[in-house]
């Protein structure tokens, strides 16, 4: 299939029903570091991450999805029709094929298709299988559908992120689908360790809600051992001052400064030329500059608008922890971004070569990273028939002819 597994996880064969966040950052985990994974999927019930912008070139279309393809790369793209009740079989025979079989829907989904793990260990007792949906597989909403952008709220981060005098404003997109996946892969080695161990499959039941709340866990121990309940307080924090985005030289444009110690505070001092503002008494200690906060903004804002963003990080870090405010498009140009080579060019079958996010870590002398794009619905389907479940070419064909697989 012109596919070369290697990397830490080679060898490792994953059957991916999972789809949008969680799921699919979980199985691509997987794949990108050396798994071998079997994206499902059919014309008639992609993905819905392959509708959502951006498309290469704002021109629409299943395989044209950015959003998609960073989620699902280095994966095959096997394509069945799940409803057909002739892909049972097929699907019997990958379930056998597989040690590790991903979903990420309501629990009824699987269940109707007789592709929840009861049935799938049936078929082979040391699959290993994790369901990612929202709220669990139990309990009176875990039949409640939605994305992360529905959970962050429910998990309280929208109550959080705002300024005191206005309304919640939400942190950027399906925020638990950004976040849980850490904890999905985590949970899914130590039972993949467990089956090394013993031979015995595994199932796990990965809430969104549950995982979510552990990014909470200072502030529900503070409710819990004092009582007091967190909310919005814009870019204030009560361990720091100065801490904000003040602006710079030109247009609407920042940088964070954030300084929590009577270390960097005299540090800072320095690097400003010791003004006379910063000496007065009323800035002396951190509680000192919290009472007097809008006033230390005020001269840390004149200060500012002298340099653009990276002058001025250039010009606090490392003593004064501090950083330039980029958006999409200088993150691209950013120096450290470009020095580890983050965004990896990679050839798409539709869509040609595109950036792909890259990974947060490097291995000394093991592979890691980004494989080979992200499949088009079926790209893959006919290899994997022939090669993994050594199937004839009639026996292809029919499977083709009866809609049960789809090639594209």
């Amino acid at each position: 299939m012109g596919v070369h597994n290697s990397g830490i996880f080679e060898g490792l064969k994953v059957l991916d029903f999972a789809w949008v966040g969680v799921g699919p950052l979980t199985s691509k985990y997987l794949a990108d570091n050396g798994a071998t994974v079997l994206h499902v999927e059919s014309t008639k019930r992609p993905d819905v991450l392959r509708v959502a912008p951006p498309f290469k070139d704002k021109i629409p279309g299943v395989n044209r999805s950015q959003f998609y393809a960073d989620y699902n790369s280095s994966k095959l793209g096997l394509g069945i029709d799940l409803s057909n009740p002739k892909s049972r079989d097929l699907i019997a025979a990958l379930v056998r094929w597989a040690d590790v079989v991903t979903d990420a829907f309501t629990p009824h989904v699987l269940r109707s298709l007789q592709l929840d793990y009861e049935h799938l260990r049936a078929i082979n007792p040391s699959i290993v299988m994790i369901s990612t949906c929202m709220q669990g597989q139990t309990g009176p909403h875990a039949e409640y559908p939605g994305f992360g952008n529905l959970m962050a709220p429910i998990c309280g981060f929208y109550d959080l992120t705002g300024y005191p005098d206005t309304g919640p404003m939400p942190p950027y997109g399906a925020y638990t689908d950004f976040i849980c996946h850490r904890f999905t892969v985590s949970a899914l080695i130590a039972a993949l360790d467990h089956r090394e161990k013993t031979g015995e499959g595994q199932y796990i039941d990965a809430s969104q809600l549950e995982i979510a709340l552990n990014f909470m866990g200072p502030l529900l121990l503070d409710y819990f051992a004092n009582g007091r309940i967190a909310t919005r307080q814009g870019n204030k924090s009560p361990w720091a001052a100065p801490h904000d985005n003040y602006p710079c030289k030109e247009e609407n444009t920042w940088c964070a400064i954030a300084v929590e110690t009577d270390a960097q505070w005299e540090a800072l001092k320095q690097k400003m030329g010791y003004p006379e503002w910063a000496q007065q008494p009323q800035f002396a200690t951190l509680a000192a500059r919290k009472a007097n906060e809008a006033e230390l903004d005020r001269w840390m804002a004149a200060w500012t608008r002298n340099f653009t963003p990276k002058e001025l990080t250039y010009l606090l870090q490392p003593e004064v922890p501090a950083g330039a405010l980029w958006d999409v498009a200088e993150l691209f140009e950013d120096d450290q971004i470009r020095f580890n080579e983050y965004f990896t060019p990679v050839e798409h079958k539709e869509v040609g070569v595109i950036p792909y996010t890259g990974v947060e870590f490097q291995i000394d002398d093991l592979p890691v990273g980004i494989r080979f794009a992200a499949p088009t619905i079926g790209q893959h389907t006919e290899e994997i028939l022939r090669d993994i479940l050594h199937m004839s070419e009639d026996e292809i064909a029919d499977l083709l002819a009866e809609e049960v697989g789809e090639i594209t």
